[in-house]
C-alpha cells in the first residue's frame, strides 16, 4: 500500500459506510429491487477489475446455450453508445465494449446486449421475439437494482478481498461483508496445482457460510494463437521474437506464458481505446515482428489498417476439482426457477 493511499484511508472509512448504508436499504426493502421470472444469474467481484468475469460468463455460456436461450447483460464499459443495444451484424467494440462484443462474435447464438439500466436492459430482452430463457449479468455484484436469483462472486488468488481495504486506500468496492449475498465464491487464477490444504486455508480466510458452496480455478491457455486466416502452434512460436501486447488490468501472466529475451512487451490501460498514436507505436514497437495480444484486446484492434500481423491467445476458466458439482448447482437453479 503506497502512502497516497495510506493518506486517503479516511475517505476510505466514509466510503465503505456509504456503501454499507446503500446496501442496508436494499436489504431492507427501502430502495427497490426489481425480480424477474426467468433465472438470472450474476458474476461478479467486490474490488475493482482484474478477476476473471469474462472467462467466467463464457464458461456459464458452453455450459448452457445448448440447453437454453441465454443473453448476456453487460453495461458496455467505454462504449461510445448510450442506453440499451443488442449486438448484431453492425456492433463493434465502440458500440458494445470490448467484453461484450468478444462475446457476440464467438457466441452468435446468444443474444448480447449491453445497457447501464440493467433492470431496463433485460426488460428490453424480455420484449424481444426471442426472449431469452436465461440472462447472465455481467460485472453486477453492485448492481442491487436487479436482484438476481443467483450470485457468483470471484476473488482473485494473489488478491484475496479477505486481504482487500475499500477503496480508495484498498480496492473493493464495497465492504467484505458484501460476499454474504453470493451463493458461491470462486477463487479464480489460482496455481493449477493448488493443494488441498491451501484450498481448505483460503475457505477459512473467507468465512463463508455453510449454504456458499467455493470453487477454484485457474486460468487456461489455448494451445494455438490465432490470426485473421491462420492459427499457429504456441510452442511454435515462443521461441520467435515478437511484440506481446495487452490492454488489461493485470497482463503479467499473460507476458510470462509468451515472452522469452528477445520479447517486447507493451502495456496500455483496461479497455484503452486505441488512437492513431497508439497505432504507430505499436507498429513502430513491432519492427515487422508478430504482434500477439489478449482476444479482448485484438477486438479493438483488428480492423485497424496500420496493424499487421495481429494474433491473439485465447484462455478459458477451468477447474481445478468438482466441475461437475459446480455445473449441477448452475442447471439445478436453472431448472426450478424457469417457467413451466
Amino acid at each position: 500500500m503506497n502512502l497516497l493511499r495510506k493518506i486517503l484511508f479516511p475517505f476510505a472509512i466514509l466510503y465503505g459506510f456509504i456503501t454499507s448504508i446503500r446496501n442496508f436499504l436494499f436489504d431492507k426493502g427501502i430502495l427497490k429491487s426489481t425480480s424477474f421470472n426467468i433465472p438470472v444469474i450474476a458474476v461478479g467481484n467486490l474490488s475493482v477489475g482484474g478477476t476473471g468475469k469474462t472467462p467466467q460468463i463464457e464458461y456459464l455460456i458452453r455450459l448452457l446455450s445448448d440447453r437454453y436461450r441465454v443473453a448476456t447483460l453487460s453495461r458496455g464499459y467505454k462504449r461510445k453508445s448510450e442506453g440499451f443495444v443488442l449486438a448484431g451484424t453492425s456492433s463493434n467494440a465502440e458500440i458494445l465494449g470490448d467484453e461484450p462484443f468478444q462475446f457476440y462474435q464467438k457466441f452468435p447464438n446468444v443474444q448480447v446486449a449491453v445497457d447501464a439500466d440493467r433492470t431496463n436492459g433485460i426488460i428490453q430482452l424480455l420484449s424481444q421475439n426471442e426472449k431469452p430463457e436465461v440472462v447472465l449479468l455481467d460485472d453486477a455484484y453492485q448492481h442491487r437494482k436487479v436482484k438476481a436469483g443467483f450470485y457468483i462472486l470471484l476473488s482473485s488468488y494473489g488478491d484475496l478481498y479477505a486481504d482487500d481495504f475499500m477503496l480508495p486506500t484498498g480496492n473493493l468496492r464495497e465492504s467484505r461483508g458484501g460476499a454474504n449475498r453470493a451463493n458461491m465464491v470462486i477463487v479464480t487464477k489460482c496455481p493449477k496445482n493448488l493443494s488441498d490444504k491451501e484450498q481448505e486455508q483460503i475457505r477459512l480466510k473467507l468465512k463463508l457460510s455453510c449454504s456458499q458452496q467455493i470453487y477454484f480455478t485457474f486460468i487456461d491457455y489455448d494451445d494455438f494463437i490465432y490470426g485473421e486466416n491462420e492459427k499457429i502452434a504456441v510452442n511454435e512460436i515462443k521461441s520467435e521474437s515478437k511484440l506481446l501486447l495487452a490492454g488489461i488490468a493485470k497482463p503479467t501472466p499473460f507476458f510470462d506464458y509468451l515472452k522469452n529475451e528477445s520479447d517486447e512487451c507493451l502495456t496500455f490501460p483496461d479497455h484503452h481505446h486505441f488512437s492513431d498514436s497508439d497505432l504507430e507505436t505499436i507498429n513502430n514497437k513491432a519492427l515487422n515482428r508478430k504482434i500477439i495480444t489478449t482476444e479482448k484486446d485484438y477486438v479493438r484492434l483488428k480492423d485497424a489498417e496500420r496493424v499487421t500481423a495481429l494474433y491473439y491467445l485465447p484462455i478459458k476458466s477451468t477447474f481445478i476439482k468438482h466441475q461437475q458439482n459446480f455445473d449441477a448447482t448452475i442447471l439445478e437453479y436453472i431448472k426450478v426457477n424457469s417457467a413451466s
